[in-house]
């Protein structure tokens, strides 16, 4: 069905206290999330804040497509945000899979709300390590928040992003000429000390347009746990399975771990299917097994042992560099982008400017692009138009390309420059293999001070306004690239 809400925030007044600027904290929140999600959605969403005491009928949230609920001990507290969420899960019957919880708060599971429980939640507090010390970001663009705060909201974003995809093309099945294609991959959960590493192959994976199961807390018993396991991998055309020096949680009435159970199932999976083409399995081992008990080494002799005689199955122990190359080449490069990549990259190997702009500002990016055109540099420019996947993909292949690259800011806010430089920074994740040799904001604004914190991502800041200025730097930046790149 169709919504007229694509995100509805509910909070506490308590946790909307101002921060640094005078908007409140969720208030800042919701500024923020609707930035990226239009980012990555092509279009402004329709965002809507109700705090505990906004009154709100059945009928309305029948009209949400995503509720974001702020956890926090206040939260808990509050009958009116209790009662909001109950209405939204009576609402429909696939509500609980349009639930994206928030902490501002560190919660315990057992003291959430028994229906958010099984589900991903997106820390957004601040925890210093040495102290344990919890505290909210009230400054959004230190170096810390930078780290924590902004990637987690990044990951929230792109999996709103996921499930607005899957309402808007439900029961539809496109390929990559610009439909949607929703094929599914099994990435299993892993032991504590690969949990981030996890996460970075997810999104990347997610960003290339694959369904990422499972999509939720897995249970903690045995029993529910090996049957919704099942169930996903069935759905799954792959399984990927990291293996590193911890053996993982053990659910309840078992001996194996979590970590023991995905591999098993997705093994009798692979055994029983006639057609191996129709499931795959990718085993990545840790080089680096030193501190391994003794159970964990006895569990990756048997998946070495097990997968010397599958078929359809690879194992692989290199460093997780080299694994994610090749889940990037086998899985991305090679079947989802081959015909984007045949028609996107030029015959020559001339060296190339990734020129940043929103529509916005295709003005000031039309003058860059009048100084550039005849330095006999190749100008990657964005996409506005067709759908969000082949754009962002469009997006990703230039950050591989580029030689150069040029952030151009006129209309486009401080958030905007920030998540392009922090694009720039992910480069690498995306499958880059080259340091970028120059990166450059361009302002057409009048003060530039805000944008002096750049230089120590090494940033250039030039004023666009000076047209002199601005020739010439661009003039520099050519034969630069010249030199180090021909």
């Amino acid at each position: 069905m169709a919504y007229n809400i694509d995100v509805l925030i509910v909070f506490t007044d308590q946790d909307n206290h101002p921060t640094e600027t005078e908007r409140g904290w969720v208030e800042e929140f919701k500024k923020f999330l609707e930035g990226m999600l239009q980012q990555v959605l092509g279009e402004k969403p329709n965002i809507l804040l109700k705090s505990e005491h906004d009154s709100v009928s059945g009928a309305d949230l029948s009209q949400v497509a995503v509720l974001v609920p702020v956890l926090s001990p206040s939260f808990i507290e509050s009958g009116e945000c209790l009662d909001t969420l109950e209405d939204f899960f009576v609402s429909e019957e696939s509500a609980g899979s349009r639930v994206f919880k928030v902490l501002k708060r560190p919660l315990s599971t057992t003291d959430q709300p028994t229906k958010l429980r099984e589900l991903i939640g997106y820390d957004l507090f601040s925890l210093n390590i040495e102290t344990d010390e919890i505290q909210d970001y009230t400054n959004f663009f230190t170096s810390e928040a930078e780290r924590d705060f902004w990637m987690r909201l990044v990951d929230l974003a792109y999996d709103i992003n996921e499930r607005l995809i899957e309402i808007k093309f439900k029961d539809k099945k496109v390929d990559a000429q610009g439909t949607l294609d929703r094929r599914s991959i099994y990435l299993a959960e892993t032991g504590h000390d690969l949990s981030i590493q996890r996460n970075i192959i997810k999104r990347e994976l997610q960003r290339y347009g694959y369904k990422i199961l499972p999509d939720r807390t897995l249970p903690e018993e045995a029993g529910e746990l090996r049957k919704i396991v099942t169930s996903e991998i069935e759905e799954c055309s792959l399984s990927i399975h990291l293996i590193g020096g911890s053996y993982g949680d053990i659910p309840t009435e078992s001996d194996k771990s979590v970590v023991d159970i995905q591999n098993e199932i997705a093994a009798e999976k692979s055994s029983r299917l006639k057609n191996k083409a129709e499931f795959s399995r990718l085993v990545w081992i840790s080089p680096n097994l030193d501190h391994a008990s003794e159970k964990q080494l006895a569990f990756i002799e048997n998946i070495q042992r097990d997968m010397a005689s599958a078929e359809a199955a690879e194992i692989l122990q290199t460093p997780l560099e080299d694994f994610k190359n090749i889940i990037r080449e086998e899985l991305i490069e090679v079947k989802l982008d081959k015909r984007l990549l045949r028609s996107s990259i030029p015959d020559d190997t001339s060296p190339s400017v990734y020129l940043l702009h929103d529509k916005s500002d295709q003005k000031e990016a039309d003058e860059i692009k009048a100084i550039l055109k005849n330095e006999g540099v190749n100008i990657l420019v964005p996409t506005f138009e067709g759908e969000l996947l082949i754009l962002r993909r469009h997006h990703i292949e230039n950050l591989r390309r580029l030689d150069a690259a040029i952030i151009v800011q006129s209309h486009v806010n401080e958030q905007w420059v920030n998540m392009k430089s922090l694009d720039l920074l992910k480069a690498p994740g995306f499958g880059r293999k080259k340091p970028i040799l120059r990166k450059i904001i361009v302002s057409f604004r009048e003060n530039n001070s805000n944008l002096e914190k750049y230089k120590d991502q090494d940033f250039s800041i030039v004023a666009g306004k000076t047209k002199t200025s601005l020739e010439t730097e661009m003039k520099a930046l050519v034969e630069e690239m010249k030199e180090t790149v021909l």
